[in-house]
């Protein structure tokens, strides 16, 4: 473990990322195997480890639970409360084969959008999300900024 020179090891469970991925009227969805989530088509995404940007570990849980390289772009949703946080990425694809890792999903599939919105097994914010995905707005995106910190900085704004 360090801190200023970064490289600390393991998963930061307050922290956790998401993201829509949306390719030719289709969404990448995967079927979740456990928690409140389970059987439920859900967006991927997972926990940030330490010393990884959330950008970053987007990246890692798509290639890790789908197959699937994707492009971070902007943030469409941010959850937090007193014990943790949650953003939510518009996220492009790029490339790969949607699959399954057969431990926390039992399938990834692209379903076309409008039906993702309609069916039963999307939980709502799965919903919500790929709605705040689909509006043009540029959501908030990431703006020049300097830190005074060691550690890699983003700053996202309107």
């Amino acid at each position: 473990m360090d801190i200023d020179g970064i490289k600390l090891e393991g998963t930061n469970w307050c922290q956790s990322v998401t993201g829509v991925v949306i390719d030719k009227g289709r969404v990448l969805l995967a079927r979740h195997t456990y928690g409140g989530g389970n059987g439920k088509l859900i967006i991927p995404g997972g926990y940030v480890n330490f010393g990884e940007t959330p950008q970053d570990a987007l990246k890692r849980e798509y290639l890790e639970e789908t197959g699937v390289e994707v492009r971070v772009c902007d943030i469409i949703g941010i959850r937090f409360n007193t014990k943790d946080w949650y953003v939510a990425f518009r996220a492009e694809y790029i490339s790969g084969e949607a699959r399954s890792d057969n431990n926390e999903n039992s399938e990834v599939i692209w379903v076309d959008v409008q039906e993702a919105l309609t069916r039963d097994d999307v939980p709502e914010l799965t919903k919500s999300l790929i709605s705040a995905a689909l509006k043009s707005s540029d959501g908030l995106v990431k703006a020049e900024y300097n830190g005074t910190h060691h550690a890699p900085n983003s700053f996202y704004c309107i």
